[in-house]
């Protein structure tokens, strides 16, 4: 996979500067991610962060493989991801994005909630040995609701777009 097809291209010095100036260097792998999300498999469903503008847009991915356990299920003969992971995914990487831009963790005491989706589209299946490439862009904030535009491409299709809505909350307001 090119560098183009993960935005490393994308980053400008200004970027760079803002990452640096939070403690991020790209690419954030596992050991990295985790402390942006709370989730642990089988449910962390980013694997890498390659690319970040803090306060507008991140990418990364998700590599689709046949060891994990929904494929028991979805469907035995027919590996397909399911769309409301795909959906889940894009939460999951605005999520990271707006740790970054605030520059914290899920150890500093906050949450990021899926909050809602609108104009969710599915335009192709997504089976094992895919790499699901997901970019996620801040369009609007108010408060502790922001709004992000997110794209799901296998192979430069794409393989889903949605409107995701999510809420910073204090852990212990939970």
């Amino acid at each position: 996979m090119s560098n183009t097809h993960l935005d490393v291209d994308l980053l400008s010095q200004e970027d760079l500067d803002a990452l640096s100036e939070r403690g991020v260097t790209l690419p954030l792998r596992y050991d990295q991610i985790k402390h942006y999300l709370p989730h642990r498999y089988p449910f962390m469903l980013i694997d890498r962060v390659t690319a970040c503008s803090p306060n507008n847009w991140i990418t990364g991915y998700k590599n689709v493989t046949i060891n994990e356990e929904l494929f028991n299920g979805h469907f035995p003969d027919n590996p397909i991801m399911p769309g409301v992971l795909m959906v889940e995914a894009m939460a999951q990487l605005s999520g990271v994005l707006g740790f970054i831009s605030a520059g914290q963790t899920s150890e500093s005491g906050y949450l990021y909630l899926f909050a809602g989706v609108d104009k969710v589209r599915f335009k192709r299946m997504v089976s094992t040995g895919d790499t699901l490439v997901i970019r996620s862009k801040a369009t609007r904030s108010m408060r502790d609701i922001y709004k992000f535009e997110c794209t799901a491409h296998v192979d430069g299709e794409l393989a889903c777009s949605a409107e995701i809505m999510i809420a910073r909350q204090k852990v212990a307001d939970l």
